[in-house]
């Protein structure tokens, strides 16, 4: 008998609407209005099913996981030239999960009903509400990131935020130490020039947006929280010692 709900309770033929239907919605802008260039999906393809997390940099609160939705999507059907084809929204991928400010996620309609689609909602540990704080880490939202890797794929924004080249967040390592999930880098580009903060308005058109996956990295699951997180920062190009290097001068050329 099929499943009917996910790790979380949450209905999967739900899930599944809110997907297809919000991916119909943001297909043409990442197609039509503005070129969207995948690099690394045949990566993808090898990947297991469950125990896989995406580490990546951050641009927007929504399009960045948007595309990648369409990426794993279009995985899934095997399909060679990403996501022109938009045949996959009639079965997408149903066990990915992404991490997210909880305050992000209540912020109104929209996104309460992106939350359904996959969200994690954590704590921040550092800030709410654009002040700076510092509380302990809520174990039940670690047990949460744990629940998502074992049952599929898990996006997370090591920094924590939309500002480039910021400092990775320990608590992506303490993760990866935990649950020693696959570990597969993200970088992404051109989403801050063609949408705003929040990924649902459109800034500029005919823009350039660029994302691409690396190799699973090899992972020390035993070296220190540091260590692994120096080693996903610099994976990621965040590191500050890709600060004034510039971009490759072809896509997808670089390994």
């Amino acid at each position: 008998m099929p499943r009917l709900k996910n790790v979380f309770g949450q209905w999967l033929f739900l899930k599944y609407l809110i997907i297809s239907v919000m991916g119909l919605f943001t297909w043409p802008r990442f197609v039509w209005t503005n070129k969207s260039l995948i690099a690394g999906m045949d990566k993808l393809s090898k990947l297991p099913d469950r125990g896989v997390l995406f580490v990546s940099n951050h641009q927007t609160y929504f399009a960045d996981v948007t595309l990648m939705y369409h990426a794993f999507s279009a995985s899934k059907w095997k399909l060679k030239r990403g996501i022109r084809n938009p045949v996959y929204l009639l079965s997408p991928k149903l066990n990915v999960y992404y991490v997210a400010a909880a305050e992000t996620m209540r912020s109104g309609l929209l996104p309460k009903i992106f939350a359904y689609a996959g969200s994690i909602s954590v704590q921040r540990t550092w800030r709410e509400a654009g002040k700076e704080i510092s509380r302990e880490v809520n174990l039940k939202d670690t047990e949460r990131i744990g629940m998502a890797i074992n049952s599929g794929w898990v996006i997370t924004f090591p920094q924590g935020t939309t500002k480039a080249f910021e400092k990775g967040r320990k608590g992506t390592a303490h993760i990866i130490k935990q649950y020693k999930p696959i570990v597969v880098p993200v970088n992404i580009d051109g989403f801050r020039r063609a949408f705003d903060k929040k990924g649902l308005s459109l800034k500029v058109k005919d823009s350039l947006i660029t994302m691409k996956f690396y190799p699973p990295l090899k992972i020390d699951y035993e070296a220190s929280p540091e260590e692994i997180l120096d080693t996903v920062m610099h994976a990621i190009k965040q590191s500050e010692d890709f600060i004034h290097v510039p971009p490759p001068k072809s896509f997808g050329d670089e390994k």
